[in-house]
This record gives C-alpha cells, structure tokens and sequence, in this order.
C-alpha cells in the first residue's frame, strides 16, 4: 500500500537575517482562514421529473448533497456531470449551473433557484414536474476574499462520490447531519448548518487534494517542496522572497524549485507571490487605522512608494483609492 502523501503540515527552517525560526503551520487551514469562506443556509430541495432549476447568483458558490434519486450538473458549455444518491459536489468558483433530471426528453423551461427560495417561507422547496422525485440539499458560500490567488487554482468542481468503493468514510456523517436540519430546520439551524458546511468544505478539499492531477493550488499542497516554499510565503509576506530565497527555503536549486512551482501551481512562483501580496494589502487596506507605509512593510516592500506603484500596476488605483473606496 502506497504511503498517504503527507502535505498538510509543513515543517520547515526559515532563514531571518543571522538567525533561523522553525515555521509549523497547516498550510490549508491557514489559507482558508485568509479566504474567509462563509456559508448561507441550506434548503431542502424536492424536485419532480422532468426539471431544471438554475444557479446563478453572483458571488455565491454552490453546495450540492444529492439526498434521494439522480440529477445532472449541466453548465452553460454544454458539459454535465451525472450525481446520484449521496453524491457532494461543490462549485469553489461560483460558475453558474443548472441541475437537471437526466435523460433527452423535453426539458422544462429553468427555474430560477433563488427566485423559488425567495418566495418559499420555509426550507423545504418543491419543483418540476410529477415524476420519479429527486432530493438535494442545496448550500451556498461566499468567499470573503474573492481575489485570493488560491481561488485561481481551484477547479471549476470538486465532486466527492457518495455511491463508490472510493467515498470517505467522513463523508456520510456529515450529509446526514445537514440533510437532518435542512429538513427539519428549528431554532438554531442555520449556525448549525453554517458550522457543518464550514468544516464539510475543509474536509472535500482536503479530499480533493489527494487525488487531483490538474495544476493548481491543491496540486501544490500534495508537493512537499511547494507546500514548503507556500507555507513560507503565507506565513511571512514582509520577507524579500525571492525564487533563489524561496528554494534555499526548501531544500532545492533554483531551476529545480522554479519548475517545481510552476509545473504544480500552473504559475511562477513570484507571480503567485505578486498575487498574494497584493491580496493581503487589499485586507490590510480596509483596515482604516492601517498606513499605507505599515501595509507596504507588512507585505514586503522597504518603501511605500515602491509599494504603491506596484499596487496600482496590479490592481489599478492606488493604495488611497482603493481604501477611500473600500470604506464607503
């Protein structure tokens, strides 16, 4: 049996001047903490065949636990994905989607989601038609920090199968317990559901980061190198990185860890520092006690013109702009 690989606690010797600090950090729980993933409330979702009801709700990202029968996940490029019972799928990007009943009959026109949830009182929502029923429990979240680099590197799904020799065995817990609240929603359901769904996406990217084989963030944590020089970076933003820093930081030679990044993440290693950076200056920045020389120096720049000229390369205002507008 093939060893698990090991990614999720990263240890490693940072060098810091004359002296060395030992860094331990839970590269994924870190990185979550800064994407600030919210939930929203969960609905109970009875759906007759034929049907069709559509997601597309800016800024929210769907959550999908198939209770009972079969659906498919279609997107607007004509691709689909089947779900059956006890199936999870998550959309991390919010792409908009339509779940379906299967089969090439004639279809439904779509119903609206969010229109349907909006005009139902309660949690249990009825669609479609008069046929074999389908449930799903249907989530959302939000992502308080849309921008973050890591969301680049999520795939446009992460489908963890209920009905597989392959499904976790942490899975069904989890689907049982929010199905319950959804179902029979009482006081206190939503932080219920919110608590479950918070700890129900940490554990399907963790899933998901096992078996990935597409370049990205969760690829990147799989590489014990690239975990390494990633755990660096989002723990020390103020140190001077560099490419030949970074792979000293983790044990290899400059080309060898340059193409080691670049290979697993889908990007050099200093444009995804770039991209933090200025991630973080952007949360800095809304903090309206916060300098822009002490948000510079936070984020690794000696001055804070430097840093300003690089803010408004990348994001397109500078550092005053974008806070006069990110207050009001």
């Amino acid at each position: 049996m093939c060893d698990r690989p090991q990614y999720h606690i990263v240890r490693l010797t940072v060098p810091t001047g004359t002296s060395e600090r030992l860094v331990g950090v839970d590269v994924l729980s870190l990185v979550l903490r800064e994407l600030r993933f919210e939930s929203a409330a969960y609905r109970w979702l009875e759906l007759g065949a034929p049907f069709r009801v559509g997601f597309d709700q800016a800024g929210l990202r769907g959550v999908h636990i198939i209770a009972r029968g079969h659906c498919e996940l279609a997107f607007p490029d004509g691709t689909a994905e089947p779900l059956t019972a006890g199936d999870l799928v998550i959309l991390p990007r919010g792409d908009a989607h339509v779940l379906r009943s299967p089969g090439t009959g004639t279809q439904p026109p779509v119903v609206s989601g969010f229109e349907l949830a909006m005009r139902t009182p309660d949690n249990r929502l009825r669609a479609g038609g008069s046929g074999d029923d389908t449930v799903v429990v249907c989530g959302a979240f939000i992502a308080g920090e849309p921008e973050h680099p890591a969301l680049r590197g999520l795939p446009r799904t992460i489908h963890v199968p209920g009905a597989t020799g392959r499904t976790p065995p942490w899975l069904a817990p989890f689907i049982d317990a929010l199905s319950a609240e959804a179902a029979n929603a009482g006081p206190g359901s939503d932080l219920v559901m919110a608590r479950l769904s918070d700890a129900l996406l940490a554990r399907a990217l963790r899933h998901h980061s096992d078996t990935v084989d597409q370049p990205g963030w969760l690829l990147g944590l799989r590489d014990p190198y690239v975990a390494a020089a990633l755990n660096a970076m989002h723990a020390d933003l103020a140190q001077p990185w560099t490419v030949a820093s970074l792979a000293r930081t983790v044990g290899l030679s400059r080309a060898a860890f340059a193409a080691r990044f670049t290979d697993r993440l889908g990007e050099p290693a200093i444009r995804y520092l770039l991209a933090l950076r200025m991630q973080r200056a952007r949360t800095l920045l809304r903090d309206q006690r916060t300098t822009v020389a002490a948000v510079a120096a936070q984020v690794g720049y000696q001055s804070d013109v430097a840093f300003a000229a690089a803010f408004k390369r990348e994001v397109g205002s500078s550092p005053g702009t974008y806070r006069r507008s990110a207050g009001r």
